[in-house]
């Protein structure tokens, strides 16, 4: 069994953790806490896991946080715990869309370092907002774009940059679900995502489709330039699209199409990217995460799988907990990404300069591109032209 690499930094101590929303039956929730759990840089220790003051008390007693650490309040907790010697150092943000950029302003505003769920806000402008807001503090601010935390997936990037594609000429993306095939917005238990009050104004390419549209950048490494979208509704009726269709022009006039659904019966997590180049393509499935398959002309095609050595880049196996063999998935891609913010809130916080290009979390200009791609979407789809995702359009 080949020992695993030490590249991070080896800390001190774990950082102190605070959540906001996640609370009682938030599936959401528990995902961040284990990532965090099990990348072993975090101890959670306090939360505003609800509104509800009662929900909150019951949220809090079984992630076992302490009595005077919950509150129902994000804004008394992030005055509370700037105050505390043993104050939380971030704080990671799971509620409903509308509730994200306020809360992080509430925390950024007394320091603390944040990681927030996805899509960044409902809107480009808020989105922006919260960009200078950030820039202002200094804090490190990274969003969950988890995909992009799996090995294999860094793996994937590091061989477009390396060159094994030679020049992308492709890029293909697809998420697939089918949980929204029969529910509505309409009466009580219809979900918030539904709600474009709490969600915005879009729901599946804001919900899936931005996790989308940033593995296909972050793999390829070249930002969208214009988008051509169609939006559909295929499940029960509802006021927002559950399935869109769209063409990409990606830097440098490379095309591309991103396919998103949750409506397409039979799917559970059918998130699959495609990289075309001039020598090669390369194919990942999210519901096979251990695999690249990696299609070379006049080559037989070659299933490159998880694990030390044999092709596999230094910053790929800097995240590696098993050897092959031993499956890793989610969890662990969850486990990277908290890692990774670890690492770049400690040397924040401890003033050191860590080498460029050493981390790739997901930050938040990531964040904001996500919603320029959303808002051009919507655009695209009201007026049946390519639309410009770039800030100088």
């Amino acid at each position: 069994m080949h020992p695993l690499k030490q590249d991070f930094p080896t800390p001190s101590r774990r950082l102190r953790l605070g959540f906001v929303g996640g609370g009682q039956g938030a599936l959401i929730g528990q995902v961040h806490a284990n990532g965090a759990r099990l990348s072993n840089r975090w101890d959670i220790v306090a939360g505003a896991l609800s509104s509800n003051s009662e929900r909150a008390k019951a949220s809090g007693k079984a992630w076992l946080l302490a009595d005077d650490r919950v509150y129902s309040d994000y804004r008394e907790m992030a005055r509370a715990e700037a105050g505390r010697e043993d104050g939380i150092e971030a704080v990671s943000i799971v509620t409903p869309n509308h509730l994200h950029a306020p809360i992080a302003k509430a925390f950024m505003d007394v320091g603390i370092d944040v990681i927030s769920d996805k899509p960044l806000t409902t809107t480009l402008e808020e989105a922006l907002s919260l960009a200078k807001a950030q820039d202002d503090s200094g804090v490190v601010f990274g969003v969950t774009y988890a995909y992009s935390a799996h090995v294999m997936v860094r793996q994937a990037q590091a061989m477009v940059r390396g060159g094994d594609l030679g020049d992308i000429r492709q890029i293909h993306v697809e998420y697939f679900q089918d949980w929204a095939m029969d529910i509505t917005d309409q009466g009580d238990d219809a979900p918030w995502r539904l709600n474009v009050a709490q969600n915005g104004p879009s729901f599946t390419v804001g919900d899936i489709g931005t996790h989308a549209e940033h593995l296909a950048r972050f793999v390829s490494g070249l930002r969208i330039e214009a988008v051509r979208a169609d939006f559909h509704v295929t499940g029960q009726p509802k006021a927002l699209e559950d399935t869109a269709f769209m063409q990409l022009r990606f830097e440098g006039g490379v095309p591309g199409t991103l396919m998103v659904s949750q409506t397409m019966a039979g799917s559970q997590c059918g998130l699959r990217l495609r990289v075309c180049g001039t020598k090669a393509s390369l194919e990942w499935h999210q519901e096979q995460p251990e695999f690249l398959h990696l299609r070379a002309i006049g080559a037989p095609e070659q299933i490159i799988s998880r694990g030390h050595g044999a092709g596999m880049s230094p910053a790929t196996e800097r995240l590696l907990r098993m050897p092959r063999g031993h499956p890793e998935a989610l969890t662990d891609a969850w486990a990277n990404l908290y890692l990774e913010f670890a690492v770049a809130i400690q040397a924040r916080r401890e003033g050191r300069e860590l080498p460029t290009d050493f981390l790739a979390y997901p930050t938040i200009a990531d964040g904001v591109d996500g919603m320029r791609f959303v808002e051009a979407a919507i655009k695209s789809n009201l007026t049946d032209a390519w639309v410009s995702c770039m800030a100088d359009a």
